[in-house]
């Protein structure tokens, strides 16, 4: 696609090493970023090949359309991410959640910015510093919303849940949200963090009363069999309802 859009229209060229070969460095991908948006926005390709690159930045950013669309804050993640921005990636983050809500922010922009910043990641289209960089300022923003809901009172309820990533799994924004949405719906929980053994668990358990273990699984380092895994809990943990996420798990 990169190549047909330069040949007929002199877009997303990047540049050139001297034995020709193509390389794109952070400028160019955000352009690319811009004008896909734009394609994929009802925009013709035809159209776009006449915008000039400042053109095709402010209408790509949403400086000249409303800032009513999740794909417009996404965007403006992605970018500022790219320059590892920090105060544009707060500013925008804000915005949004002032928009839509710190719970809606997570899931239509939160969530789908880092798979894509990971997809980049993967292909070596970002390098890990801005990965890192973005998902700590996530993981800040959570924390300050967990911070802001009432404490749950465990007396009235019978219930509780274990949050934890198993032995492996360094992710953790994906648990630290279920965590707010726990606390957010009064459910009595205790937030074990990441990579727990089986026996730190049982350690826990032993003291204190559990219903159910709730775990998030993305990267599964150890290249465990995540239904051996879940036996192994249901085996050592007789009686509790366990639930996972992620993609490991599907």
């Amino acid at each position: 696609t990169l190549r047909i859009w330069e040949q007929r229209y002199g877009l997303c060229g990047g540049k050139r090493k001297d034995s020709m070969h193509r390389y794109y460095d952070g400028e160019d991908l955000k352009q690319i970023l811009r004008i896909a948006w734009l394609y994929h926005n009802g925009y013709k390709i035809s159209h776009i090949a006449y915008l000039s690159p400042e053109e095709i930045k402010n209408k790509a950013l949403g400086l000249t359309e409303s800032a009513g669309s999740y794909d417009i804050y996404l965007n403006r993640l992605l970018e500022s991410s790219i320059d590892l921005d920090t105060q544009a990636f707060e500013e925008n983050f804000n915005e949004a959640i002032s928009a839509f809500g710190f719970e809606n922010t997570m899931i239509q922009i939160g969530f789908p910015f880092l798979k894509k910043l990971g997809m980049f990641w993967l292909t070596g289209n970002v390098i890990p510093a801005q990965e890192h960089f973005a998902s700590a300022i996530i993981t800040q923003k959570i924390c300050v919303a967990i911070d802001q809901l009432p404490l749950v009172s465990p007396a009235s309820k019978k219930r509780r849940v274990l949050l934890f990533t198993p032995v492996g799994e360094y992710h953790e924004i994906p648990l630290l949200f279920m965590k707010y949405l726990l606390k957010k719906n009064g459910v009595p929980h205790t937030y074990m963090g990441r990579a727990l053994s089986n026996d730190v668990l049982a350690s826990y358990c032993y003291h204190h009363p559990i219903t159910e273990f709730y775990f998030h699984l993305i990267t599964n380092l150890t290249h465990s069999d995540v239904n051996t895994y879940v036996q192994q809990l249901a085996n050592t943990f007789i009686g509790k309802k366990i639930y996972c996420s992620g993609y490991s798990c599907q």
